[in-house]
């Protein structure tokens, strides 16, 4: 019997090994400056990570989570308010609203992209909606230009959770473009990920940048003078010195993301299996290549007897979390992401993938899809 190529879902170390060399070098001058908090290495990232994003700057924070809360925080969310969000999400993007003493209120989802449907917004909004937060799930953008009408339609903010898609693009523009603030995380599994956490605030307006690093330092506008109330969440240079040599080779990552990505399509195509399908407007990257099986669990274990290993993003939808209990969400509330959640399935996509491993992978879903 042919031994078969293992497919972890997800493994870091060969991340770590193809750019060992850069990451000591980086390392050693956070080392050797002996400067780890807001330093020059945050400095540089926060400039070179704007310019890649097409952002006009970019405020750097401790993990994703905190950067939607603070970008919420500075467009004037806070207690009592609404925000209209994804429920297809890691729970993150819904606690960062809570966080502030607001409501995340969930709409449903579009059945191919699974990113928050426009569609069903407008039923949702009342006298205390204040903001949409849209999510760009999987690294494919969610659809803005409806959102953003809405928003102006009903005087709301708009905010994208932009974790899961460095460097996506809507219509030509890079994520973040319309409404002018987004979320990133650095969570290691990210497309851009740190070797710890990290986050950051993509910005257009100087003067909410100015505000946002004043708020991640105490509110301190000098040493020891807080002028208001702000948080600890600041982004060590480590990290920041890491993700500017990772940043260096996210372009490329991306493009291998997307090979990856099509060659899934081309062997697929014809199965008995729901794929992802890239929109018009879009330019997506891959952050998770999700496939959708109406009998998961024989997949998954099929797909686990030939090596390959899988994940679920994410099992239970927001509305039904526990958490969640006291905003009266039940089974049946929001029906296209119910059934999405009990059929996706998460498939090996990130950049240091093998060939062999890749048509590993194409060779055991085409084995286990009838499972």
């Amino acid at each position: 019997m042919t031994e078969r190529t293992a497919v972890p879902f997800n493994e870091l170390r060969p991340k770590v090994q193809a750019h060992r060399a850069a990451i000591d070098r980086a390392v050693a001058r956070v080392l050797d400056r002996g400067w780890f908090i807001l330093g020059p290495e945050v400095e540089a990232f926060e400039k070179e990570l704007a310019s890649a994003m097409g952002a006009r700057e970019a405020v750097s924070v401790a993990n994703g989570t905190d950067a939607l809360i603070l970008a919420l925080e500075v467009k004037g969310i806070g207690p009592g308010d609404e925000v209209i969000t994804s429920p297809m999400s890691a729970a993150f993007s819904a606690l960062a609203i809570s966080r502030l003493g607001a409501r995340p209120v969930f709409g449903d989802v579009d059945p191919v992209t699974m990113n928050l449907d426009p569609s069903t917004i407008g039923v949702l909004i009342t006298p205390r909606t204040r903001a949409i937060m849209p999510v760009h799930l999987y690294g494919h953008p969610a659809d803005m230009d409806p959102i953003m009408d809405i928003a102006r339609r009903h005087g709301l903010i708009v905010v994208e959770d932009a974790c899961q898609a460095h460097g996506a693009r809507y219509k030509g523009h890079p994520v973040g473009h319309l409404a002018g603030i987004a979320g990133l995380s650095f969570y290691p599994t990210k497309n851009l990920g740190a070797f710890g956490d990290g986050g950051a605030i993509l910005v257009n307006d100087p003067a909410l940048a100015g505000r946002l690093r004043q708020l991640r330092n105490g509110g301190q506008s000098e040493k020891y003078r807080h002028e208001i109330l702000g948080t600890n969440s600041r982004l060590d240079d480590m990290q920041a010195a890491i993700l500017r040599e990772l940043l260096h080779t996210l372009d490329a990552e991306t493009a291998r993301r997307r090979e990856i990505a099509e060659r899934y399509f081309e062997a697929f195509r014809g199965l008995p299996l729901g794929l992802p399908e890239e929109q018009a407007y879009a330019r997506a990257v891959y952050h998770l290549f999700v496939v959708k099986h109406p009998r998961r669990a024989a997949f998954v274990a099929a797909l686990a007897a030939r090596g390959v290993g899988t994940a679920i993003h994410y099992p239970l939808p927001l509305h039904l979390q526990p958490a969640y209990a006291s905003l009266g969400g039940k089974r049946g509330d929001r029906k296209v992401v119910e059934r999405a959640a009990d059929e996706i399935v998460s498939l090996p996509v990130y950049p240091e993938l093998s060939d062999a491993q890749v048509g590993a992978v194409i060779a055991a879903v085409k084995e286990s899809v009838n499972a």
